[in-house]
Formats: structure tokens, sequence, C-alpha cells
């Protein structure tokens, strides 16, 4: 399990603060003016906070930057006794949000942080003031999202892969050992920018899964595709008026392996048919390893246009 005081050879040099309201020991950085709006950084899989080092510095001058670890995920606990679906996520970080009585929240989604995030702005639209997807899905009562997920599938290195594992009885045991294979998956996923690559940065996305029990996150996370097991919030019509007119920004790495624009982006404009698409050619899902700055420009912009 990573130590809550690491710092990954100061590339993370945050100070780590924790929560038990979602019933298990929640790690999150809380950085900037404590009155400032917030911004709520939603990681995904097999990433945590760390993913966004190189956002939180510019925004946390002007904003309050606030990003959790999702259970079982970076500092935060892994809990033996709970199960790891989506609907576990969203409810535990709807316990995070009320417990700080956050508010005016800008949400930053990646990967699975999408679905997390979007199923928060549906039990609680009043408190969402932007919506922020950077290779992060978006659904919210689409129709056609199961289609789309179903044909990503086809085309996605990682489902195609879990989706066999499963079947073959081998997903548990591979990605219970994420410790030590750590760049596959992430490779497996989808990054371009072999440069980030050393001993402290596979460290600080490694180090959190030495060991099978420390894996179930990760494991839980793909699992749940494989079972079926994620459950998608609904919102009601008002939800869907409300959080439809928020002011909403999505970035895309274009070279996305598991997470295909042509899929993943529609559900987005859907929503949100007026709102600026920018896609990054050569950026792959993991898009803030690979153009972090650019990422990091292009938000900043955004908030202060909005």
């Amino acid at each position: 399990m990573t130590l809550s005081t690491d710092t990954f050879d100061g590339t993370f040099p945050f100070a780590p603060r924790f929560s038990n309201v979602a019933g298990f020991r929640m790690h999150y950085i809380d950085e900037g003016p404590e009155d400032g709006e917030v911004v709520l950084c939603l990681h995904g899989e097999p990433t945590w906070a760390y993913l966004f080092r190189e956002l939180i510095p510019p925004l946390s001058g002007s904003y309050r930057v606030i990003a959790p670890d999702h259970m079982g995920f970076g500092k935060s606990e892994t809990p033996a006794h709970r199960t790891y679906w989506l609907q576990d996520h969203i409810d535990n970080i709807e316990k995070f949000v009320l417990a700080l009585d956050l508010s005016d929240i800008t949400l930053i989604m990646h990967d699975f942080g999408g679905p997390v995030g979007m199923g928060l702005a549906a039990r609680h639209p009043e408190r969402i003031r932007r919506i922020v997807s950077v290779n992060g899905p978006t659904p919210f009562g689409q129709t056609t999202l199961f289609d789309r997920l179903d044909a990503n599938a086809i085309v996605s290195p990682w489902f195609r892969w879990i989706a066999r594992a499963e079947s073959e009885g081998r997903l548990e045991s591979v990605l219970g050992e994420l410790g030590f294979n750590i760049l596959s998956i992430l490779k497996l996923n989808g990054f371009e920018n072999h440069m980030r690559i050393n001993n402290t940065w596979l460290s600080a996305y490694g180090s959190r899964f030495a060991v099978p029990a420390d894996s179930a996150g990760a494991i839980g996370w793909a699992k749940g595709f494989a079972l079926g097991a994620h459950r998608f919030e609904a919102p009601d019509a008002a939800a869907v008026d409300a959080v439809r007119s928020k002011p909403a920004l999505a970035i895309w790495g274009d070279a996305d392996r598991t997470l295909a624009s042509e899929h993943f982006l529609p559900l987005f404009s859907e929503l949100f048919p007026q709102a600026p698409v920018h896609r990054l050619a050569g950026v792959g899902h993991y898009s803030f390893e690979d153009a972090p700055q650019r990422i990091a420009e292009l938000i900043a912009t955004f908030l202060k246009a909005h």
C-alpha cells in the first residue's frame, strides 16, 4: 500500500488529508484558497490523484482544488468487506461532497471518474457549476449508452482482455499482481509519452498494488464490466435540464485505445451540443500524462471564461 506521507521524490508535494465519512479511510488533497470555487478532480483506473499533479499547481492559485482517491486506489484504504462497483464509488463521493458541504463544483473527470462524477451530478445537480470531461465518459440517461459501450468493447484491447480473462478465470490473478505489471496495464490502456517513465513514476502508480489484497479496487472496476455489475445513475428530467444548462468542456486524446472518441464523445455532445470539444492528436487515454500543460491551459481558459 502507498504510504500516506510519500511524495514520490517531490513529484506529489501535497499535504495528505483523510475522511472516514464513506466508511473507509479516503485520502484526498485540498489545495488553494478555502473560500475559492471548488474544482473536484475524479480519477479512474488504475490511477489516483497523482494523475492531476501538474494540473493542481496552476489552478490552486485561484481555485480550491480537491482530488480524492477512490476506495481501493492511491492512498485510500481498500476495505475487504466492500464491493467496488460504480454505484459504490458514486455513493462514496456523494458522502464525501456532502460532508465537506462542497458547492459550485467544477467536475474534472477522467476515465471512470466520468460516470462517478455524472452520478454525483444526477443526485445533486444544484451543487455542480461546470463539467469538464478529459477522456472520461459522461453518461447521463442517454439511450445510446449501452450500444456505445458494446461497440467500444469490440475495438478496445483493455475491454477485450477483461472479457477474455474473466471467462478464463485469470482476471483476478493478473490484476492481483498489478504492482508488478503496472506498466503493461497502463500501456494497454494507452499513453504515448514514454519519456514520463522512470522509477519514481512506476512507483507512484505501482506501489499501491503491492499485494493482491490491495488490488481489490482495480479488480472490482474491471470485473464489474465483465459481470455487468456496474449501475449507471439514471437522472430525472429536472436533473437533465439542470445539468444540460451548465458550461461544459470536453478534451479528448485521439490516440485513446481504451475509450474510443467515436463512441464516447457523442455522449458528451448529445448532452452539451453547444460545448467546445478539443481533440488532441497523438495523445492517449492517460491524457494528463501525455499533454499535462496543454490540458491545464485549456481548463484554466475555460474556467476564466465561465
